[in-house]
């Protein structure tokens, strides 16, 4: 069983960019929604990441003797992290909204 968070098996919004497959803008300046997509795609994956948690939560609570303690803890742990890290985003997207809009013209 693998316990160790890398890259690859974090939750996307927990990922630095680097690694999460982010490509840079096309050439042109077209935008092909990088910003939209990489914030669906990475509320997607905290959202996974906690319906994941909260079925392997159900099954310890079942007895399931399939299912051990430590690995629902640690997905409960990456669940927390992938919320906390999109409500920060959250809370700056606001703020800077919140900034442009008291901007002078």
């Amino acid at each position: 069983m693998n316990l160790r968070l890398t890259p690859n098996t974090m939750p996307a919004a927990v990922r630095p960019s680097m690694a999460s497959g982010l490509s840079p803008r096309p050439a042109g300046g077209a935008s092909t929604g990088g910003f939209g997509v990489a914030l669906k795609d990475a509320l997607t994956s905290v959202s996974a990441a906690q319906n994941d948690a909260s079925r392997l939560q159900r099954e310890v609570q079942l007895e399931n003797p399939k299912v051990s303690l430590e690995e629902t803890m640690v997905a409960i742990q990456k669940a927390q992290i992938g919320f906390q890290s999109t409500l920060h985003v959250r809370n700056r997207m606001v703020q800077a909204y919140t900034d442009i809009m008291n901007m002078q013209v």
